[in-house]
């Protein structure tokens, strides 16, 4: 039987697809800093020209193990509401990264709600454009797609509960890594102010008090499941301690401030 390779759905718009480009741009938003060791991070997922100097600042400032299990959005509404990919290989201008089998047939057995399914995954941008910085800074590495479809406190939590439960057993082998945008398409001050209010419930380490929030104050945080997901799970792992790495808006990019999407980037260990 063929392998599953998933070919890349966004190269050549949300980041260059000629190599060597990329790498340029890739290794010029990856700043030297303290290198944490951390359970978790949340990291943005928007064209590189916009966000990728907040997602280089959390993978610079990271110190990486060799595996991970990466979450992201359902942005295109297809497939199932947790998709995992257990098999086959990821393509990016970089080369192939392969999945872990291994640790995605660990969590299916932990979490039931776990749906074996591409085609959620085969034009979902947010889990595609963080594999090419880990390219960058990791000669080999395998990883765990889970695309996040649902919203419900409970589910995420599960999923939080399991991803935990299975780390538990592999000590400091692996990093969960949450792909999120914040608030979308308001101005510049009022995107401010509630990605504060999302952010000050992820340094606190409060998955439901993020949930709670997102909902009441209208915080059109994209990727909240999977920062849900992965607060779970850093908090039943230990963790004590959440870092904002860095945060901006595309307003600083591009300076139109009418219309905004933030971007935050966390470290939690």
């Amino acid at each position: 039987m063929a392998e599953t390779v998933r070919q890349p759905a966004v190269a050549g718009r949300f980041y260059p697809s000629d190599p060597s480009v990329l790498r340029r741009d890739v290794l010029s938003y990856l700043k030297n800093g303290a290198k944490t060791r951390a359970l978790g991070c949340v990291v943005p997922h928007a064209g590189y020209m916009y966000s990728g100097h907040v997602a280089g600042a959390v993978y610079a400032h990271l110190q990486l193990p060799r595996r991970f299990v990466i979450l992201c959005p359902n942005h295109t509404g297809a497939g199932e509401p947790l998709a995992i990919m257990s098999s086959g290989a990821w393509e990016t201008p970089f080369g192939s990264v392969r999945v872990d089998t291994e640790l995605a047939e660990a969590l299916k057995a932990a979490l039931p709600y776990l749906e074996e399914d591409a085609q959620a995954h085969r034009a979902e941008h947010a889990l595609e454009v963080q594999i090419p910085f880990l390219q960058a800074l990791l000669d080999d590495f395998e990883f765990v797609p889970i695309c996040v479809g649902v919203g419900q406190l409970a589910v995420l939590q599960a999923l939080g509960q399991a991803m935990a439960q299975v780390l538990a057993t592999r000590p400091g082998e692996v990093m969960i890594v949450a792909s999120s945008d914040m608030n979308h398409y308001e101005t510049d001050s009022i995107t401010r102010v509630k990605d504060q209010k999302a952010i000050e419930r992820m340094l606190a380490l409060d998955p439901a008090g993020l949930h709670e929030t997102i909902r009441r104050e209208r915080i059109s945080m994209c990727g909240y499941g999977p920062a849900v997901a992965m607060l779970t799970a850093a908090k039943a792992l230990g963790a004590t301690h959440a870092e904002l790495v860095k945060y901006a808006t595309s307003g600083d990019i591009s300076g139109d401030r009418e219309m905004v999407v933030g971007y935050a980037g966390i470290v939690v260990s």
